[in-house]
């Protein structure tokens, strides 16, 4: 099993920044690929961005590109997503999660609890 623990959301005011961290402990060597995925009210989940555990290849949602950026260290077990330009449409639980593929969340085994991001107009 891996256990994933997020921490940085938050409310902030349109067009601010925050950034969100996940810490992966537990049997990381079964994932190849942190993200983050999010949930709308109302809305269904979606991809937000994804990297590989070697941190050399990223993946973004078409609206998160040039607006957010995903990193990882600590050997891929820590995954940032840095969020500017925030907008209210942004407003989210943020999940990370780790798993088998970089977009696919059916192929994303292990979830965390989720983050709450607030952007208010």
């Amino acid at each position: 099993q891996v256990q994933l623990a997020e921490s940085g959301g938050g409310l902030v005011q349109d067009g601010g920044s925050l950034r969100l961290s996940c810490v992966a402990s537990g049997q990381t060597f079964r994932t190849y690929y942190m993200g983050w995925f999010r949930r709308a009210p109302g809305k269904e989940r979606e991809f937000v961005a994804s990297i590989t555990r070697s941190g050399a290849v990223t993946y973004y949602a078409d609206y998160a590109k040039g607006r957010f950026t995903i990193s990882s260290e600590n050997n891929g077990n820590t995954a940032h997503l840095q969020m500017n330009a925030l907008k209210p449409e942004d407003t989210a639980v943020y999940y990370c999660a780790a798993g088998r593929s970089p977009q696919r969340d059916d192929y994303f085994d292990f979830w965390g609890q989720g983050t709450q991001v607030t952007v208010s107009s």
